[in-house]
């Protein structure tokens, strides 16, 4: 068999129309959508919510991942329109439960009309209000934790992710590359400087067992970090 030549196809050669071109064949061919999670998409946008909700194998990849491990709660903070959320809650059995959190009213509105809509509403509770005031009136424990808000607060969500895991639950936290930013001890802005302040307090934490992965598709250049819980305690 002929040896494939990938050299005109590194990273740093692909321009970003390939990354969605690629994104859309993986959604051609892995049913990572449906009209439920397109009419999501639909009516956020309709709503002018930002056009911020994870790509659509993303999407799957946090179904995945609950799923694998048999998550029968699931903790989510940052609703959006709720799309994320639809993943997460299609990975739930009948009896799971999902709590997202939420800070905008005007978000929760249209995330629990596009949850109703995909069929998932009757397992999510939205919590509205910042969720460093909600995250500690919750008790837990959760199977998987999904955090995808602001992200100079994600050293304080990951904090609050672990204290209501357990032993064995994952957390994934979204956008933890920055376009590369995060690599810069430099960058002033408040979302890298959060974010490697998570790096930091995940190196720090011996509770947890940790990696982060870059990725490139219809959302540009980031990535996310992914957590298993060894220990709660302090």
């Amino acid at each position: 068999m002929a040896s494939v030549d990938l050299s005109t196809r590194e990273a740093g050669s692909v321009d970003e129309q390939t990354w969605i071109d690629v994104d859309h064949y993986i959604g051609d061919h892995l049913d990572v959508s449906d009209g439920a999670l397109d009419a999501t998409l639909s009516g956020s946008r309709a709503a002018g919510l930002p056009e911020i909700a994870v790509s659509p194998p993303q999407g799957k990849l946090l179904m995945l991942l609950a799923a694998s491990i048999g998550a029968r709660t699931v903790l989510e903070i940052g609703t959006l329109g709720g799309y994320s959320t639809i993943w997460l809650a299609r990975a739930l059995p009948s009896n799971g439960h999902l709590i997202t959190c939420e800070y905008s009213g005007e978000h929760a509105l249209v995330a629990r009309k596009n949850l109703d809509g995909a069929g998932v509403g009757g397992l999510v509770d939205i919590r509205i209000g910042a969720a460093l005031d909600t995250l500690p009136t919750l008790t837990g424990p959760f199977d998987f934790t999904f955090v995808d808000a602001d992200k100079e607060n994600n050293a304080n969500y990951f904090r609050w992710a672990v204290q209501l895991s357990r032993p064995g639950s994952l957390i994934v936290i979204d956008n933890t590359v920055r376009g590369g930013a995060v690599a810069d001890s430099s960058a002033t802005d408040p979302a890298t400087q959060g974010t490697r302040a998570l790096y930091e307090t995940v190196r720090d934490d011996p509770r947890v067992a940790a990696t982060a992965i870059q990725t490139v598709g219809s959302k540009g250049y980031d990535g996310f970090l992914l957590a298993r819980v060894l220990d709660v305690r302090s």
